[in-house]
């Protein structure tokens, strides 16, 4: 067996094992007791918004995670213009929550753990503004808890480079098409196919260890 056979044979047997893992994911919330008033919402970018739904659906207090687009000019842009560069959006997630049971400031702890925060060109194999990372506030006090999230991340010291996610107020959030929603769920191989291949998780490892979300 050659090599490059060895090495195409250690990949397979590595999706395999990552399609056979369990994903735990949070029961949900019955979302018809609950007033609309009370329900909050978090929007954030990191990279593949196929991998930012996943670590946010776990958490206790988590309702709904909504793949989408946020940060351009272009009205109701299409998966195809986005992923092209053209419009100026970013791929990102918006996060409703009970406030009750779920923090701002909690869930940002989370994002923090679930890209990298010192690349501000894409996300691991996805490169371009439109993979750009970012924490999209939607008022005064979650502008306040951004910049505090991130001077406590950078207190850190746990990064060699600057961080460079921005942090800019919401303009508009448009949810992207349904197959794209629960991506994870719908297409599991292809998703973990995806993922492993992308360097996303090695990096994990790599910054936080057993620290790290999934």
């Amino acid at each position: 067996m050659t090599i490059t056979a060895r090495l195409h044979l250690l990949l397979l047997l590595a999706v395999l094992l990552l399609i056979f893992t369990d994903v735990t994911v949070a029961a949900p919330l019955d979302k018809t007791a609950m007033n609309t008033d009370e329900i909050e919402r978090a929007i954030v970018a990191g990279g593949c918004f196929w991998c930012m739904e996943p670590p946010f659906e776990k958490l206790v207090g988590v309702l709904e995670v909504i793949s989408g687009y946020t940060g351009g000019q272009e009205r109701n842009p299409t998966y195809r213009q986005v992923s092209a560069g053209i419009t100026g959006h970013t791929e990102a997630v918006e996060i409703r929550f009970d406030p009750q049971r779920i923090s701002y400031k909690e869930i940002l702890s989370v994002f923090w753990r679930v890209m990298d925060p010192t690349d501000a060109d894409g996300q691991f194999v996805d490169r371009g503004k439109q993979y750009r990372p970012g924490i999209y506030p939607l008022n005064d006090q979650q502008m306040t808890q951004a910049l505090e999230s991130k001077r406590e991340l950078e207190a850190l010291d746990r990064f060699s480079k600057p961080i460079v996610v921005e942090i800019v107020p919401v303009t508009e959030f448009y949810p992207a098409e349904e197959y794209h929603q629960d991506y994870y769920k719908k297409n599991p191989i292809r998703y973990k196919y995806y993922r492993y291949g992308s360097g996303r998780d090695r990096y994990l490892d790599d910054v936080w260890g057993e620290g790290r979300e999934h």
